[in-house]
């Protein structure tokens, strides 16, 4: 063979392995598409815009790899079973769910898809979980374990209106972990001789007629139970609250921004982020049944003093100096 055949075959052969001239497209990422089922009010306002940033963090860009359902009930628990049906429908990889109502809708609809939940009261007591440490089953999450501060609220509004005889309660039957809450706080509050009333509201619309029951009822503080139907009307409720001359406390941080006397709580933030942190667990491969549930890491104290003076109270100094946040 002579030299200029040899080269030719030899470029031949170097070409058959060399990458092509024109790049080819690269395969597109795997887009994640999650649902979130929210109850909405300040628990959805407050922690959505958080939950996404963490998730950009963590790589996941909207319009590129991760595509976001969202289905916010805006405090109707009626839209609950058909906005859970629909995300089970769209066949999501799996589902973010605010609040107890909500998950007992989702539950219906799927045992398979993996679920995260924010802001779950008493995950365990209501059945969603077999227990924090190993929730098994397909669903995990982070809980706001407000049936163990129930206790503090009652001390909370005892110490901030002394003369309080007689405390009403904002809760709704439907809700499982109102029950767990409701016997904390009634046991605190005959340990500090105050009789107590809880008053059912099934939605918003029953706001108002619970205010004007408890009124009648000479009830002279309340306390606002964590629930999505409430965090929509946190001013509706302050301002009930005050027009009654009642002393309140809520677990939600925006009902002391609305007017309420006081607020205590987990950071909703932090919840929504953490439950991007799962998400993010979840995609990776991990299993819902074997990652334990989260639990608040702190809770934030915030006093309204205008609506103190309103009032004609005078917070004591225990609950100024330890208040996260104080609005004047």
């Amino acid at each position: 063979m002579g030299v200029r055949p040899l080269v030719l075959a030899v470029a031949f052969v170097l070409s058959v392995g060399a990458p092509p001239l024109v790049s080819q497209p690269s395969a597109k990422p795997r887009v994640v598409r999650i649902g979130v089922l929210a109850g909405g009010g300040a628990g959805f306002k407050i922690g959505f815009e958080p939950f996404r940033q963490r998730l950009r963090e963590l790589g996941y860009v909207e319009g590129e790899n991760l595509a976001l359902d969202v289905r916010n009930a805006e405090g109707r628990a009626e839209r609950y079973p058909s906005f859970a049906a629909e995300l089970v429908h769209l066949k999501v990889d799996l589902i973010v769910v605010q609040g107890n109502a909500a998950l007992v809708a989702l539950r219906q609809e799927t045992q398979t898809i993996p679920i995260v939940m924010t802001m779950i009261g008493d995950p365990v007591g209501a059945g969603f979980v077999a227990s924090l440490a190993r929730p098994g089953g397909n669903i995990t999450g982070v809980a706001n374990m407000a049936e163990d501060i129930s206790g503090k609220w009652v001390e909370l509004l005892r110490d901030a209106s002394p003369g309080s005889a007689r405390m009403g309660v904002l809760w709704d039957p439907n809700n499982a972990a109102h029950m767990k809450m409701w016997k904390a706080i009634r046991s605190a509050a005959e340990t500090l001789g105050i009789g107590t009333m809880a008053k059912d509201v099934r939605g918003p619309d029953g706001i108002e007629g619970a205010f004007a029951a408890m009124a009648a009822d000479k009830v002279d503080a309340v306390v606002v139970l964590p629930d999505p139907a409430f965090g929509a009307q946190l001013r509706q409720i302050a301002t009930l609250a005050a027009k009654h001359r009642m002393a309140s406390i809520s677990f939600f941080p925006e009902f002391s921004r609305a007017g309420g006397l006081m607020s205590y709580g987990p950071s909703f933030a932090h919840q929504w982020i953490r439950a991007a942190d799962y998400v993010d667990k979840i995609v990776k491969g991990a299993k819902p049944a074997d990652l334990a549930v989260g639990q608040p890491l702190k809770f934030e104290l915030i006093v309204n003093r205008k609506t103190e003076k309103d009032l004609g109270l005078a917070l004591p100094s225990s609950i100024l100096l330890r208040a996260d946040e104080v609005l004047q």
